[in-house]
């Protein structure tokens, strides 16, 4: 009984078909080509777009990274912030207060309108106690300020050294807050001496200037 020879493939047949396929190819028609250079064109043209794609969606993934790093550092120095006051708020409402209290003191050394009258005469008779002669005592106008109002005084006595320095230290002692600016001292022929200054002192706004101010600064619609 004779035997079957088994099919042998012949490779080279296979390349040279293979080959042949890919040879004289319309660019303008791929539907005419031949099956394996279609494949072929469909397989790259797949392989393309997904490598597009990947790209395209990598990069946004690798912008909307460095954004949320960069929101990580914000945060995290947003909560070093917090916590930092949430530890000292015992500390800070303690400061707070003590701020507060001072205020109210200075708030308390500073007359009303009404008391700058009194006030004016408590500078006066502090030099007149000194025996000091008042040569000029003339009130300035007012600067009205944000908060509080300014009066200027322009003063000049004649009187001997040690009273004028005892005059000087009675109105820093005043129970309200006077300055002395602008000091000028000039010996006279008689051994006396003459102190020429500009006295300042300040008092609150009452509710109708503390109202104008805030008018004035607030800003103009149009």
């Amino acid at each position: 009984m004779a035997s079957k020879s088994s099919p042998s493939f012949d490779f080279q047949a296979f390349q040279n078909n293979l080959k042949s396929q890919f040879l004289d190819l319309d660019p303008r028609d791929p539907s005419l080509w031949p099956v394996f250079p279609r494949y072929a064109l469909f397989l790259a043209t797949t392989l393309g777009v997904i490598a597009v794609l990947w790209f395209l969606w990598l990069g946004g993934s690798q912008t909307e990274l460095e954004a949320e790093q960069a929101r990580e550092v914000t945060l995290r120095d947003d909560y070093k912030v917090k916590l930092t006051k949430a530890v000292n708020l015992d500390v800070l409402k303690k400061q707070r207060e003590q701020v507060q209290q001072y205020v109210t003191q200075l708030e308390k050394q500073l007359p009303s309108k009404a008391e700058m009258d009194a006030l004016l005469s408590d500078i006066n008779q502090a030099g007149l106690g000194r025996s000091l002669q008042f040569d000029l005592f003339r009130p300035g106008q007012v600067a009205v300020k944000e908060y509080y109002a300014e009066l200027p005084i322009s003063l000049k006595v004649t009187g001997r050294y040690h009273d004028i320095g005892a005059f000087a230290s009675d109105i820093a002692n005043l129970s309200r807050i006077v300055t002395l600016n602008n000091l000028s001292i000039v010996p006279k022929a008689d051994g006396a001496l003459s102190l020429e200054s500009t006295a300042k002192t300040f008092r609150y706004l009452d509710a109708d200037e503390v109202m104008a101010q805030r008018a004035a600064s607030a800003p103009k619609k149009k």
